[in-house]
């Protein structure tokens, strides 16, 4: 006898799931002081377009003080149906000299010229093209925590200096 699970999603889940890393991301700001509100519900915003379009790969966030990083924390997308545990969202970041604080997304195959044309207008980042080293090599990871809903889900990797 043979048997098959077949997991969906919706856009609800997508919404469930980024809310999560939007709340994370206001914890960051507020507790870093590196980013405004403001700023933190605008990247979120646009991970959720993205996330919606099917273009999203994953977001790196960075604290840095200078030159030197201090934490980080990677959201990698999973929707493959494969089944993660829902946490509660939670995350609080030190304040730094010279604080700065950067946002990489990485985007799928599927976010080619058409759709970057669709949603040009729904983005409130004027994103743009990196080299920045964002392997964390500096930091040690510390943990991980899940978000998740059917079959779409987030997983967060947490970086911190030594």
């Amino acid at each position: 006898m043979a048997s098959t699970y077949t997991l969906t999603y919706t856009e609800t889940d997508i919404e469930i799931v980024t809310r999560r890393f939007r709340a994370d991301l206001l914890m960051i700001a507020q507790s870093s002081r590196a980013l405004t509100e403001e700023e933190a519900n605008n990247y979120a915003h646009d991970v959720e377009v993205l996330a919606k379009e099917g273009a999203l790969s994953f977001v790196d966030l960075t604290l840095l003080s200078g030159t030197k990083e201090v934490e980080a924390a990677r959201y990698t997308v999973d929707d493959s149906g494969g089944i993660l545990s829902m946490s509660r969202p939670g995350v609080m970041w030190p304040k730094v000299d010279k604080p700065i604080f950067r946002v990489v997304v990485r985007y799928t195959s599927s976010y080619d010229a058409a759709a970057k044309q669709k949603l040009r207008n729904k983005l409130r980042i004027q994103w743009v093209a990196t080299n920045a080293d964002i392997e964390h090599h500096s930091l040690t990871l510390v943990g991980t925590r899940d978000y998740s809903s059917n079959g779409w889900a987030m997983q967060r990797q947490d970086y911190r200096a030594s």
